[in-house]
């Protein structure tokens, strides 16, 4: 523990100190609201005075723990009728979602020349949670280190990007339609940070909506990584699946722990055990950790890395990202 404090403190306390200025601004701005503020304060600070070293895994813990600590929050303030609000086509919605953006960016990655395993990491990481499905399926496919990283990178870089851009695109096509609005949010963008994110730029409804729908695509990771188990990526010449494959199992993969303990808490939740004012704190609390969240996302994005990875690579990332926004448009209008 104490080793985990030295390490970590500095960093959780810039984004702290990011979140708490971010939430000031917000005050100002309402109809803006913190969550962008720390996000821009996270993404300016980190390519310049916090630009250091020392920061980067305080930084992390306070990205992904403290996200992973919000979600598991959330699921003391619904229950599991709002759980179960997006159906079984919103269900059906984020599974063709998942398969056909797997397809796509397969299909493009050939295409564009990048080999079989960065192009399945790349699939993965916009299919399902970005960097997180990226670390699940890089030893079962057997990819490098460089693929995992430049893969993290661009999922990452375009999910930023979508991030700002699905809110402003679903207030023009859905005039911020709570379930619509929700679907493309929650079956876009690659991280569930992103997700969060983006739904604070509308709305509180949006955001709860939003997570379900995304929490939904992480549930389907398991499935991903068995499937991805079969793959042959060992010859490039040889057919997708086929035989000859010799790749790690898959079977130790699972569920997330925080999506396990969300939905723990929607059970309890639903069993009216929750006194209300537990439920008030663990939203207060689940919001700041947002904020902090946010403002490490923001500080993770670095300039460096998006001029470092050159045209082709990034044109291929935006270019998945068009597709992914013009297929969940399609679904939802024809199932929601």
């Amino acid at each position: 523990m104490t080793k985990l404090v030295k390490e970590n403190w500095r960093g959780v306390a810039v984004c702290i100190g990011l979140a708490i200025i971010a939430q000031e601004i917000g005050k100002i701005f309402p109809k803006i609201g913190g969550a962008l503020f720390a996000i821009m304060l996270g993404i300016i600070c980190g390519n310049t005075i916090f630009n250091q070293p020392v920061l980067a895994k305080g930084v992390k813990f306070s990205e992904s723990k403290l996200l992973e600590f919000s979600i598991c929050l959330t699921g003391l303030t619904l229950n599991l009728t709002d759980v179960m609000s997006v159906g079984v086509r919103g269900v059906g919605f984020i599974a063709i979602q998942m398969i056909g953006t797997i397809f796509f960016t397969y299909q493009l990655g050939k295409i564009l020349g990048f080999n079989r395993k960065f192009t399945l990491l790349m699939s993965a990481g916009n299919a399902v949670c970005g960097s997180s499905a990226i670390g699940t399926v890089s030893p079962i496919v057997g990819s490098d280190e460089k693929d995992k990283g430049i893969s993290i990178t661009i999922v990452n870089l375009t999910g930023t990007i979508l991030m700002v851009a699905l809110p402003i695109l679903t207030s023009l096509i859905y005039q911020h339609d709570t379930l619509q609005t929700s679907a493309m949010i929650g079956g876009v963008l690659q991280s569930i940070g992103q997700v969060i994110a983006s739904g604070k730029l509308v709305n509180d409804s949006v955001t709860e909506m939003a997570t379900i729908f995304k929490i939904i695509r992480i549930i389907f990771l398991v499935v991903i990584a068995l499937v991805f188990a079969k793959m042959n990526t060992q010859d490039e010449t040889a057919p997708l699946f086929s035989k000859t494959n010799s790749k790690k199992s898959a079977s130790k993969v699972g569920v997330p722990w925080f999506i396990t303990a969300f939905f723990i808490g929607c059970i309890l939740m639903s069993l009216s055990v929750v006194p209300e004012g537990v439920s008030f704190l663990a939203k207060k609390v689940s919001n700041q950790f947002e904020i902090i969240a946010l403002a490490g996302i923001g500080m993770r994005v670095k300039f460096k890395d998006l001029v470092k990875e050159g045209p082709k690579s990034m044109g291929f990332g935006l270019l998945v990202g068009v597709s992914q926004v013009v297929l969940a448009y399609v679904l939802i209008k024809i199932l929601l």
